[in-house]
């Protein structure tokens, strides 16, 4: 049974960092496809960053601020948040690759539907 479980949210101030993890159990870490979506309120759920085989893969909006990588001895992902901005805001999930899933978010070359419950972060003025 796949599992993902976020950590590290919280709220800073614009200019800050934060660190989010994600630990996840229940299938082949080190040879998924992982990724970071976010989900402001009342906007859809946009993919932040991926992970896989051939490296990684940012949204334009966090590029040079945001770093995606992983621990494959402990099977958790982490984003490395720096020079936060208030429109950084969001609930921020976890995704593993899920092949063919009908209800599934392609960022890049890879199709997300298994997901984390979320973990808040705030970016304040």
């Amino acid at each position: 049974q796949v599992q993902l479980a976020e950590s590290g949210g919280g709220s800073v101030q614009a200019g800050g960092s934060v660190r989010i993890s994600c630990a996840a159990s229940g299938f082949d870490f080190s040879h998924t496809c992982m990724a970071w979506f976010r989900q402001a309120p009342g906007k859809e759920r946009e993919a932040v960053a991926s992970i896989d085989a051939d490296g990684t893969r940012y949204t334009d909006s966090v590029k040079g601020r945001f770093t995606i990588y992983r621990d494959s001895v402990e099977d958790i992902l982490y984003l490395q948040m720096m020079e936060l901005q208030p429109e950084d805001t969001g609930t921020y999930y976890c995704a593993a690759d899920r092949d063919q899933w009908p209800g599934g978010i392609w960022f890049g070359l890879c199709h997300f539907g298994y997901w984390g419950q979320g973990t808040q972060v705030t970016v304040s003025s």
